[in-house]
């Protein structure tokens, strides 16, 4: 699992079996689409997995997280990811959730 930082400061998350290629890629403009849109993108945090399917479990878990828990992720306070978590506007959650 790897994140990239593009020209417009948005976090580009995404797995590979082969990092170096794929940042390679993305640099090239063949990466994807938003990276293209978006270039020059930068290689700002990677993680390890034994299996692809566990990376792409966590890009998955990543790409929903908000921007300021990505840049704790990357900058390594990950102390502050609990707290990142939290729903910040208690109130218009408990009046979202009374409408269920």
């Amino acid at each position: 699992m790897y994140i990239l930082k593009c020209a417009n400061g948005k976090f580009y998350t995404g797995s590979t079996i082969d990092l170096e290629q794929r940042v390679n890629q993305h640099k090239s403009g063949t990466g994807s689409n938003y990276t293209r849109k978006h270039l020059p993108v930068e290689l700002v945090y990677f993680e390890e997995f034994q299996y692809i399917d566990q990376a792409f479990y966590r890009e998955k878990q990543v790409q929903n997280w908000s921007h300021k828990k990505k840049e704790a992720l990357i900058i390594g306070s990950v102390e502050k990811l609990p707290e990142l978590s939290k729903c910040k506007n208690t109130s218009n959650y408990k009046e979202s959730k009374k409408k269920l």
